[in-house]
């Protein structure tokens, strides 16, 4: 369980870690879906649809995917460069959070 109520620097690590969360489930569902959509694929599209079009540009390169999977590794070095910054400049760390 995360506690979002409390100090600064409490709550800014744990907002992160909801969004790290929300995003990796985000990612979770799109390789879900795009397991499921690749068996069931009947691979005729057409030029003319917006949704042949969407299905093409959008799904098939597999971009939601890819931009959940650079969000959550962002999550992850943002994460670690706070956790790293409290640790070697603890004093300094907390100054900056009071402020």
């Amino acid at each position: 369980m995360i506690r979002i109520r409390g100090g600064n620097s409490v709550q800014v690590m744990s907002i992160l870690i909801v969004n790290q969360s929300v995003i990796d489930m985000l990612a979770s569902v799109f390789i879900l879906t795009y397991s499921v959509a690749n068996m069931q694929d009947s691979g005729q599209r057409s030029r003319d649809s917006a949704y042949d079009q969407f299905v093409c540009r959008i799904w098939y390169q597999k971009k939601p995917l890819w931009n959940t999977l650079v969000l959550s590794t962002y999550g992850i070095i943002i994460m670690t460069l706070s956790r790293y910054v409290a640790v070697i400049y603890p004093i300094r760390y907390k100054q900056v959070r009071a402020s």
